[in-house]
């Protein structure tokens, strides 16, 4: 089946679902059926997710941690933390009427009969979750994609999120995790083929995945709660059963042909062509790393040479064809890049920073310098180009200094690494500190001396959700996980 048609199926889920106090209206023609096969739903949350990652979200995220500027329309007041009435159609239809809604009635359907496409249900369902909670803080959670039960779901907190609040009847991430994978090992009356447009059905790849998003979650608790993060990821090492190979990456394939090319070629080479080009902070940072040769694999060279913006400034952006703009590696040739969610390269980051911080197992260095490789070799540079620069950028490639030297090195790296994905680069930030960023010219929102924690609740959201919380916090209100 071809991706377009997936599409098809996700605008209506999400047009029709709304949010996650709304459900599909069932029409119960015989022409019509009432249960969405799990065939055609699986690829439906896959793409779902893909598709929040990479839409809007990503374009604020990254438009914040300066990988892009914005100079046009929604994108260039993201650049100022001008967030009025933006990403409705982000929690509404992409991720709560969309895939978590998606991934609940494929748990619904599954959980007896094919457990193994509920497990990687609750896998991809506990990855959007993720992206809720890490972009808002709490956020409907343990009621959310059940609206013939709760119309009004509660607001549960981010620390009962990631840990867990039996009184309050909420499993943690990391338990919705293990549900998953132990689903995964039940004998199951269908499996996924083809229409597992990942991993082509290959279950040992999917718990690959799935200890990989234990190794995702439990970084985000350096900060809170360290002895649980050091737990999970010195059971992730011993088991050994993560994802420590490109081959192994956890991502979503689009195609070239219209309605099937990903989200960031769509709106910078299709709908929004003049709205954001490469930050000239970015740039800055990639010549101070003599790191040229990488940056050429994310952004165009018009004319043979970078040509970046500086965020939220009021001079006039050159003209379209003279910006540097995303590039082959997350646009693929016509839109036919994949959508990256997890890496070997991010988990090998986050390896060298668990060995740094909380001293889990291994040498933090061989962790960073496989992460740089990893991620070298993933948008495409030789090998001997990869010898060449370790070669000839010792001090950038070999870890030194104090402790908070070498976490500055390891997130300046994976936050290169990320590039396109601006929502993760944001968690590391938030969490860490790193990479060091100036604010942009002329800030605005709700507090323009300190660069945003969070992004603002929707309208619609608050407006319509009593428990919602209103007032809401402002962008300068940190996350309980972050520093």
């Amino acid at each position: 089946m071809r991706y377009k048609n997936f599409l098809i199926y996700l605008l209506p889920a999400a047009l029709l679902s709304g949010s996650c106090k709304k459900y599909l209206n069932v029409n119960t023609s015989p022409n019509n059926p009432q249960t969405v096969p799990s065939t055609v739903l699986l690829p439906t949350a896959t793409i779902g997710i893909a598709f929040a990652n990479s839409n809007d979200l990503d374009r604020a995220t990254s438009a914040i941690m300066q990988h892009i500027a914005g100079v046009a329309n929604q994108t260039q007041g993201y650049d100022v933390y001008n967030f009025s009435g933006a990403f409705d159609n982000q929690w509404n239809g992409e991720i709560y009427g969309g895939s978590i809604n998606n991934c609940q009635t494929l748990i619904n359907l599954d959980s007896a009969t094919s457990p193994v496409y509920s497990g990687i249900a609750k896998l991809e369902m506990a990855y959007a979750f993720s992206l809720a909670t890490d972009i808002w803080g709490d956020v409907p959670y343990s009621q959310a994609g059940q609206p013939s039960t709760y119309l009004y779901p509660r607001f549960d907190k981010v620390q009962d999120i990631y840990q867990g609040n039996p009184s309050l009847g909420i499993r943690s991430l990391f338990d919705l995790v293990a549900s998953g994978m132990a689903d995964l090992d039940k004998t199951s009356f269908f499996k996924p083929k083809t229409d597992d447009i990942v991993y082509g059905g290959d279950i040992t790849k999917w718990k690959r995945m799935g200890n990989t998003l234990l190794l995702k979650f439990a970084i985000m608790l350096t900060n809170t709660n360290p002895t649980l993060a050091k737990s999970v990821i010195s059971g992730v090492l011993s088991g050994n059963n993560f994802i420590n190979d490109n081959s192994l990456d956890f991502e979503v394939p689009f195609g070239s042909g219209t309605g099937n090319q990903n989200p960031i070629y769509n709106f910078n080479y299709v709908n929004r062509t003049g709205d954001q080009m490469l930050s000239l902070r970015l740039l800055n940072l990639m010549n101070g790393l003599n790191d040229t040769l990488r940056l050429a694999k994310f952004f165009t060279k018009p004319n043979g040479a970078f040509v970046g913006f500086d965020n939220g400034s009021n001079a006039v952006a050159p003209a379209v064809a003279n910006r540097s703009q995303y590039g082959t590696y997350l646009i693929g040739v016509t839109g036919n890049a994949p959508i990256r969610l997890l890496t070997n390269f991010q988990a090998q980051f986050i390896l060298a920073e668990a060995a740094l911080i909380l001293g889990t197992p291994g040498d933090p260095n061989a962790y960073y310098q496989a992460g740089i490789k990893a991620s070298m070799t993933k948008v495409g540079m030789s090998s001997s180009d990869i010898a060449t620069y370790f070669a000839a950028n010792p001090t950038v490639v070999t870890l030194t200094g104090t402790t908070q030297d070498m976490l500055k090195q390891i997130i300046t790296q994976k936050y290169i690494a990320f590039i396109g994905n601006g929502i993760e680069v944001f968690d590391d930030y938030r969490r860490t500190g790193y990479p060091v960023l100036a604010l942009p010219n002329n800030p605005g929102g709700d507090d323009p001396t300190v660069i945003p924690t969070r992004l603002p609740y929707t309208n619609t959201e608050q407006s319509t959700n009593p428990n919602a919380p209103n007032p809401r916090p402002l962008v300068d209100v940190k996350l309980w996980w972050a520093k």
